[in-house]
């Protein structure tokens, strides 16, 4: 234990000197008016420890993170079913690309591109107003975490709406392949919702337990999803959960992971413990620039690749 709050600090120490933080997310306006001086981390080890440093419980917009979550409910609701709909390949491209939608027929690559994530926000919606589906994500969120003071923040939700052509675009072409099953405005709109969830570092690593323990709770040892269904969406966050630069993240850090263009990120690892990193600056592929640096440094530190013997 001492081990672990002691690499926590020190990267923590060691990121708050450096100078390139990457660039804030400045096309959806409300991320481009946070200070990327911010930098927090966060890990809940699944014997229930909870270690902190740097602006850990200070809230920031999860943004693409929450697919890890919506992706889970759609598993639930639909199972292998969704896979008809959206693909488990890496895409290769930027997130919110429309170049393979028109070769793959409306098929997005994977559930944590733009598109994929509207096709699981659709299945999400059915049987459902926008604003049901909606509440329905946010107390899961809220359930898994174990904190029910998550929200979403609706001034980014609306900034999301006010700029969001490429991602209306992609739903309307998806749309016409007759790959989402209500009206594209719909879907976005639990879409742009979900991705404006506010959560802290200390929040979001506990919202992530359930991964790292096998599917449960480790709190309460009950059964959140399957083994096996924990282990596939851990193997997607490994080859999906950082765009084009997901091959890099698991050459350098080797777990499961899952960014956000708010300049979070979740990773997972299995057996040990879930991690949450801020930092709300990118590097080129949209993932937090000094997150990934962090989680490479504690990894190696913690000997926690996957990978390793």
């Amino acid at each position: 234990m001492a081990e672990l709050e002691q690499a926590l600090a020190d990267v923590a120490a060691e990121m708050a000197e450096r100078v390139d933080r990457g660039e804030v997310a400045t096309y959806i306006p409300q991320l481009g008016k946070v200070d990327p001086k911010k930098f927090g981390i966060a890990a809940v080890t699944n014997d229930g420890r909870v270690i902190l440093a740097g602006d850990a419980d200070q809230p920031f917009s999860i943004q693409s993170v929450s697919k890890v979550f919506t992706l889970t409910l759609a598993l639930g609701k639909i199972g292998d079913a969704l896979w008809h709909r959206v693909g488990r390949e890496p895409s290769g491209n930027p997130f919110n690309s429309i170049v393979q939608l028109e070769h793959e027929n409306g098929i997005p690559r994977n559930p944590f591109i733009n598109a994929g994530a509207i096709v699981v926000s659709d299945v999400l919606l059915a049987g459902h107003q926008p604003r049901e589906a909606i509440g329905e994500i946010l107390r899961f969120i809220q359930f898994l975490a174990d904190d029910e003071t998550i929200i979403i923040d609706r001034e980014v939700a609306a900034s999301e709406r006010a700029t969001g052509y490429r991602n209306f675009a992609l739903a309307n072409y998806m749309k016409s392949f007759g790959n989402l099953h209500h009206e594209p405005e719909l879907a976005l709109g639990v879409y742009f919702h979900h991705c404006a969830i506010a959560m802290s570092c200390r929040q979001l690593a506990m919202a992530g337990r359930f991964l790292a323990d096998g599917g449960r709770n480790p709190a309460t040892g009950h059964s959140v999803v399957s083994a096996e269904r924990a282990r596939r969406i851990g193997a997607l966050m490994l080859t999906c959960g950082h765009y084009d630069g997901s091959g890099d993240f698991a050459f350098r850090v080797g777990i499961p992971g899952k960014s956000g263009v708010g300049g979070g990120i979740l990773g997972i690892v299995p057996g040990v413990a879930s991690l949450a990193v801020w930092s709300p600056g990118l590097n080129e592929n949209g993932n937090s620039k000094l997150g990934s640096i962090a989680l490479e440094k504690l990894a190696r530190t913690m000997n926690w690749s996957i990978f390793a013997p």
